[in-house]
């Protein structure tokens, strides 16, 4: 059975770098061609895609939130992390991985996610 967990810290003070962690199980992260990819959801609000990593290690980002995201992958021990630096309140959300076997660069196809982890609430406050 394919899981993905994420985790991290539920609490950031605003500037400061949010690390988080996605790890997987029941598959290999390297096998096959797949794209992991972290999304997260505001209170209130709908699913913002944040970036995208492939099997090869090419990643993409959102325009909007490029210059302070960086997401890398450890194939020993099947985890995808998410760094997002200079967070600001607006940064509160529930933060999710999820694995698609396109480049969807986007949540307009959410179906196309097949696998999803159960998300983590992270919120940015002094």
């Amino acid at each position: 059975q394919v899981q993905l967990q994420e985790s991290g810290p539920g609490l950031v003070k605003p500037s400061q770098t949010l690390s988080l962690t996605c790890t997987v199980s029941g598959m290999s992260i390297t096998a096959n061609w797949d794209y992991w990819t972290w999304i997260r959801q505001p209170p209130g609000k709908g699913l913002e895609w944040m970036g995208t990593i492939a099997t090869s290690g090419s990643t993409y980002y959102s325009p909007s939130l490029k210059s302070r995201t960086s997401i890398f992958r450890d194939t020993s021990s099947k985890q995808i992390t998410l760094q997002l630096s200079s967070v600001t309140p607006e940064g509160t959300a529930v933060y999710y991985c999820a694995r698609s076997k396109e480049l969807l660069q986007g949540v307009n196809e959410g179906a196309l996610y097949d696998y999803w982890g159960q998300g983590t609430q992270v919120n940015v406050a002094s």
